[in-house]
């Protein structure tokens, strides 16, 4: 699971992203202004942080400054200005992105991901011999490949680099398909299917691994 970071002077702000974030799979922690956020990030890791421009106590840039100068953890710029000269100070200042209010929920959690991704180094994982590789774009089992489609390697590879996390089909859709892809939610059932049924004949305990969230999506879990 995903821990972010919420930093915004608005309690409101702070109830809707977290609204938005939970059900992705992500832990919020919710800080009300620049001071609280930053007493966080000397007490806790974070794996991104969400901060508002427009404070009060102290602005976002200077706040991201401050980040910046004890900690690297991916940022993403969360206002509601749109001037370019805000985009380029804060990505001066150490930001990794920006989006502005009001923002799509799936626009935001993409450019999440997207970021994530990018600063994630693991391309091999590895769970009680069953080993996804990304560079050889080989899934195994003791040594054994197991054939599946670019898609089917793609999702199994997601959920496997995250256990804990719920995934919906929706937005396994727009990670695995792409956000403007027509896919439908039976398609993922399908591709989840077809997934397990490989690895099952595989000899790996697939069903203890791969697990169906009822009314949500799915999840891998560490035993």
């Amino acid at each position: 699971m995903k821990k972010v970071l919420l930093i915004d002077d608005e309690a409101r702000m702070l109830e809707l992203l977290t609204l938005y974030l939970t059900p992705y799979g992500y832990e919020c922690r919710k800080a009300l202004g620049a001071k609280e956020g930053l007493e966080y990030i000397r007490q806790e890791r974070f794996d991104i942080v969400l901060l508002d421009i427009m404070m009060p106590d102290k602005d976002g840039w200077q706040t991201a400054r401050e980040i910046r100068e004890s900690s690297d953890v991916p940022i993403i710029m969360v206002t509601a200005r749109e001037q370019k000269t805000d985009v380029v100070k804060g990505l001066k200042l150490g930001a990794d992105d920006y989006i502005t209010k009001p923002f799509d929920e799936a626009e935001l959690i993409a450019r999440m991901e997207a970021l994530l991704r990018r600063v994630e180094p693991a391309s091999r994982v590895e769970v009680e011999g069953l080993l996804w590789d990304e560079e050889r774009f080989e899934l195994s089992y003791e040594g054994q490949p197991i054939k599946l489609t670019p898609k089917e390697f793609s999702l199994i590879g997601l959920v496997m680099k995250h256990p804990g996390r719920v995934y919906s089909r929706e937005h396994l859709i727009d990670l695995v398909w792409g956000m403007h892809s027509e896919t439908e939610g039976r398609t993922v059932d399908s591709h989840v299917r077809n997934i397990r049924e490989k690895i099952r004949e595989s000899g790996f305990p697939i069903d203890d691994h791969f697990h169906t969230v009822w009314g949500i999506g799915y999840k891998w879990v560490k035993q």
